[in-house]
């Protein structure tokens, strides 16, 4: 199962949003200001993340600059806490399945959650013998 996390407001939330539904993928929608993340919920993304808070709290943000706060000085406990306190700190949208950890509205990322079979029935079917292939199999060569 798909679980996207979103903020009121986010374009790129919106734009994930409308990209798993356009391409029929069911997902739960958690919004970070509404939706108290749990301790283990929030391990969990860190754990997934490829470089930790690095890709899941955003430090350039006017809300995380504000706080004046070094993240490196924070234990795991803390860091839980302090992500729970401030939600707004957190890039968005996060968007995790099972095999995939996507975060951030990126056209080209967001199809890894496309599951692998289905990517490749997709490749095969787009042929010459295909009714529109003169409009999709002309893109997708370009």
């Amino acid at each position: 199962m798909i679980i996207l996390y979103t903020s009121p407001g986010c374009a790129s939330c919106r734009k994930a949003k409308q990209w798993l539904k356009d391409n029929d993928m069911q997902f739960i929608e958690k919004n970070i200001f509404t939706t108290l993340l749990k301790e283990d919920e929030i391990k969990y993304l860190l754990q997934r993340s490829e470089n930790g808070t690095e890709d899941l709290i955003s430090t350039r943000s006017k809300a995380f600059q504000s706080l004046k706060i070094n993240l490196e000085d924070l234990s795991l406990k803390e860091l839980v806490e302090f992500i729970q306190k401030n939600p707004s700190v957190m890039k968005r949208p996060i968007i995790i399945n099972e095999k995939s950890f996507v975060v951030g509205y990126d056209e080209d990322e967001i199809t890894a959650l496309v599951p692998p079979q289905l990517r490749i029935a997709a490749l095969h079917a787009c042929n010459d013998t295909c009714p529109n292939y003169t409009i999709c199999g002309k893109i997708r060569k370009e």
